[in-house]
């Protein structure tokens, strides 16, 4: 069985540790990335199964990483859940408007995140 790839973009080194290590003991491969710019690089080589995006990143936000992810031919079948500790309805919003998958707020239960993979790469 081939493992699922995520890619992890968060710009907290150590919420990026936390949460590949929580993936990786999943049977998940993880790579991760702390901007967005980086992050696109990466989607393109890697071809993930699934994207964790922070919103709140450096020279670029998450919403606008999930826009061109959504936005280009080659990427936009891949799931991208936002994870992020911004709650407004304009943010729950602007993510559905720039193709996120599904948005959950920080702090966030694992168990729920494991199983919204789950869901989404079955």
């Amino acid at each position: 069985m081939n493992k699922k790839k995520i890619l992890i973009v968060e710009d907290e080194e150590h919420l990026l540790e936390l949460e590949s290590l929580l993936l990786s003991t999943k049977g998940y491969e993880v790579k991760g990335e702390l901007d967005g710019p980086s992050a696109l690089e990466l989607v393109a080589s890697m071809k993930p199964d699934l994207i964790l995006l922070d919103i709140m990143l450096p020279v670029m936000d998450g919403f606008e990483v999930c826009r061109q992810i959504k936005a280009n031919e080659a990427t936009r079948h891949i799931p991208v859940v936002m994870l992020s500790a911004k709650k407004s309805k304009e943010d729950l919003v602007k993510a559905e408007q720039v193709g996120a998958d599904r948005y959950i707020t920080k702090p966030f239960k694992s168990a729920m995140v494991i199983a919204t993979f789950q869901r989404l790469l079955s």
